[in-house]
């Protein structure tokens, strides 16, 4: 009798490569969930039936059931809403439309008699609800043919569009951040300054201020752009929403720092303000290139000042020193034999400036002795501990 056996199934086996291979099964291991479940164990027979019965609900669950509408060229992903769309009072008049185009008539479909209509309708709803093994095919035909329709309607149309200019505000004497008319151009910016708290930065060096307007007026009202958020910030859609916006963020002002200032570079000319602008010149004619004030082998002046030197002389340059320091003068020792003269008249003698060494030297060594004790005095009386530690032993 073998002696290989499964207790969770119940089998036997002739040799331990079986018992190992049994091991490995979904039968071994669905055993295994039944008992964590207090379940008992299931035969071969009975879990292989189980098997197929899943795989025949699976694959009736991943089936297409959904529903294709051809009067109302809708698709349905189940027969409950397929069912409350027939119901609906759209699909009943599509359902009329579809059969009267059907059949060429149309007052026909929809004056007949209320037996004739009623039995209509049913067969109608009969072929319109289509299986869903043809329900994608059915609604990519249907959709094809809509946008060829369009299609043809825009060729037909399109010769008869025309391209509508866009009106400027500010040609109009209009305000950029709302409806407001205004009698020229300087009552405008006037209105929009107390108004809206607008004001043209560096006025003194704008050189086309009605050209500047214009263009603010083009990003608000024609693209739809923040004048301060600048395409950085949100997205719209009309002029409303964008004026709308610039008002409760107070964004009525321009955005004229760091890179935005070369959005605005041909309606400014800051020439005047140069340190070396003279009337007449020409701003943007080249500058020739400066020349070396001073130089040798080891170092270079430039125009501004500046000295480059060369790099078998970093570590000089290194040292930071000042050039413009006073020269130190030695010492001199004059002084000190005057006063050492003084106090040798006084009675004071080299012997004593010996026997001040010596007691010093013996104070240094009593003061590095009494340390020594007293680190042995605290190491002996565990002084030296400044927290609590449990002495254990171990």
């Amino acid at each position: 009798m073998s002696s290989f056996t499964c207790l969770n199934c119940g089998v036997r086996f002739a040799t331990a490569e079986m018992q190992r291979e049994h091991y490995k099964t979904h039968w071994h291991r669905y055993n295994l969930k039944r008992k964590l479940a207090e379940l008992p164990p299931v035969t071969i027979e009975e879990f292989e039936k189980r098997i197929i019965q899943q795989k025949t609900e699976d694959a009736a669950a991943q089936e297409d059931q959904s529903l294709y509408c051809k009067a109302c060229r809708k698709v349905f992903k189940s027969k409950n809403a397929h069912d409350n769309h027939l119901d609906s009072r759209k699909h009943k008049d599509n359902l009329q439309h579809y059969l009267a185009q059907s059949n060429g008539t149309i007052g026909a479909a929809v004056g007949g008699g209320g037996s004739s209509t009623s039995s209509n309708m049913m067969d109608a709803e009969l072929e319109v609800s289509v299986k869903s093994t043809r329900a994608a095919t059915r609604a990519a035909a249907a959709a094809t043919e809509e946008e060829v329709e369009e299609a043809m309607l825009e060729d037909g149309d399109s010769d008869e569009w025309e391209d509508v200019e866009f009106e400027n505000p500010i040609d109009r004497n209009d305000c950029i951040f709302c409806p407001h008319h205004s009698e020229d151009l300087l009552e405008n910016i006037k209105h929009m300054s107390i108004a809206h708290s607008f004001f043209i930065p560096d006025a003194e060096f704008c050189i086309d201020v009605e050209g500047l307007l214009t263009y603010l007026a083009e990003k608000v009202c024609r693209d739809f752009i923040c004048l301060w958020c600048n395409e950085k910030g949100r997205t719209f859609y009309s002029l409303d929403a964008v004026r709308n916006h610039m008002t409760e963020k107070v964004h009525c002002k321009m955005l004229h720092e760091g890179a935005a200032l070369a959005e605005y570079v041909d309606f400014y000319d800051y020439s005047s303000s140069y340190p070396d602008h003279e009337d007449g010149m020409d701003v943007d004619a080249e500058l020739d290139t400066p020349s070396a004030l001073d130089g040798d082998e080891y170092q270079l002046v430039l125009p501004s000042g500046n000295v480059i030197g060369h790099r078998s002389l970093l570590r000089y340059y290194k040292q930071r020193i000042n050039p413009n320091r006073a020269v130190v003068v030695k010492k001199s020792t004059q002084r000190l034999h005057k006063v050492l003269a003084q106090y040798r008249s006084l009675g004071w003698t080299s012997t004593q400036q010996e026997a001040a060494a010596r007691n010093a030297r013996d104070m240094h060594v009593m003061k590095r002795q009494h340390a020594k004790l007293m680190q042995q005095v605290g190491v002996k009386a565990n002084k030296l501990q400044h927290h609590f530690r449990q002495q254990v032993n171990f």
